[in-house]
């Protein structure tokens, strides 16, 4: 391998199967020879959303970020880093699981609650096999540009990218969810 997918995203190819990778938009986090990492950018959990009402005074979403170890936590934050536990993602953003800290941090003022985006589980991928689904065009690999990864987004963040790569994507943005129904 001589490339990485890593700070990446990765625009689902509609299919028919419905699983949460169906219309998903995931941030390549980590992507080396023995295996990937990503975040589900664009899919809300509603049951972990009301989880942590318990730790907050005011409404909180967090989003599904892919079906591998749900129990696991995982932070997007922008700007100011109050953690020594973290990878960058970028000039602007980090990532860390370092659910005391933020947390803290939010309730204290010290981070503003717009600046982070939680995820319950990640996509993982063993040796080769993002290699392997990219090739099979279940996955279309796009450069990010000014994309705030912590935005509230939705399915209209997936829809937006496509009609954005134009040409067959600007078909595949306009089907119904369900494509045996078109």
């Amino acid at each position: 391998m001589n490339y990485s997918y890593k700070g990446k995203i990765l625009i689902s190819t509609p299919d028919i199967s419905g699983d949460i990778f169906s219309r998903s938009v995931v941030l390549v986090i980590e992507h080396n020879e023995s295996s990937a990492f990503g975040l589900i950018l664009n899919k809300k959990n509603g049951q972990m959303s009301s989880k942590f009402k318990n730790f907050f005074d005011f409404k909180i979403e967090v989003y599904d970020g892919g079906p591998v170890e749900n129990e696991k936590v995982f932070f997007i934050v922008k700007g100011k880093k109050v953690t020594e536990m973290y990878s960058d993602i970028s000039d602007d953003f980090y990532l860390t699981e370092d659910i005391e800290n933020i947390i803290s941090s939010v309730l204290s003022g010290e981070l503003n609650i717009d600046d982070v985006k939680i995820f319950s589980g990640y996509s993982g991928w063993s040796a080769g096999q993002l290699d392997s689904e990219v090739l099979k065009k279940m996955w279309t690999v796009v450069d990010v540009y000014n994309l705030d990864y912590t935005l509230p987004n939705d399915q209209t963040l997936w829809k937006s990218i496509m009609q954005n790569l134009g040409g067959e994507y600007l078909l595949w943005a306009n089907s119904p969810e369900d494509i045996s129904l078109n």
